[in-house]
């Protein structure tokens, strides 16, 4: 399915808020949102429900990781092709919660780009971004690990490493989507993130532990597009 920028991708992680049941009605809350904005929404649900969303919502769905094995005897791996197979859009790698070696990252983006699945890879600092943009993914998500679930935005916090990753990623590759993520949980978040030269905004918590996530979502959407 494909993914349009300004783009929302909302991270369910493994909170329990977003499990099975509660994770399909989030899914539902963020295609509602998307269908009466405009603004591309995309959602990462718990890998035993990536099947169940994608099947159920016309919006994109993003695994939260990808392994770069060939679909064989890899107990616990998760392949491209299992993905694909899903119905899944594409893939998170790298996250902070979840780090990958240099090496891993580029054959499962090898291994992603075979199959068709998007990639949004992770990076901690803007040089990071920089050496990830070699590697060719379609998005990077810039994301200081000191703010993630902090609810303080880097957007604002620390507006000189978006200005920053923006200019060294699309120094080397001007097709790889910038994405800013950590601590972003309001729309103003997404506002300053969008100023700053960012595509779209990765989210979690913001969302997913809101009291209201539709609400929650329709201000992020109201926001994405530059004023």
């Amino acid at each position: 399915m494909k993914v349009d920028f300004p783009l929302i991708l909302v991270n369910f992680k493994t909170y329990r808020e977003s499990l099975g049941q509660k994770g399909l009605e989030l899914a539902r809350a963020a295609e509602r949102v998307s269908n009466e904005t405009g603004i591309c929404i995309a959602v990462a649900p718990q890998t035993p429900d990536l099947f169940r969303v994608a099947s159920s919502v016309g919006i994109p769905v993003f695994s939260q990781h990808a392994d770069p094995d060939d679909p064989g005897a890899h107990t616990g791996g998760v392949t491209p092709e299992s993905l694909k197979e899903a119905g899944v859009s594409g893939t998170l790698l790298n996250h902070s919660e979840r780090r990958l070696r240099l090496d891993i990252i580029e054959e499962t983006l090898r291994r992603c780009s075979c199959v068709g699945l998007l990639t949004c890879v992770c990076a901690n600092t803007p040089l990071a971004g920089r050496a990830l943009a070699s590697f060719g993914p379609d998005m990077i998500a810039i994301e200081p690990p000191e703010l993630i679930g902090s609810g303080i935005p880097v957007s604002k916090a620390r507006p000189e490493v978006v200005g920053d990753s923006v200019r060294l990623i699309k120094g080397i590759s001007n097709s790889v989507h910038v994405l800013c993520g950590a601590g972003i949980t309001s729309g103003e978040d997404v506002s300053a993130a969008i100023k700053l030269g960012a595509e779209g905004v990765l989210v979690a918590s913001g969302i997913v532990k809101a009291g209201n996530p539709l609400k929650a979502l329709m201000d992020l959407a109201d926001h994405s597009v530059p004023r």
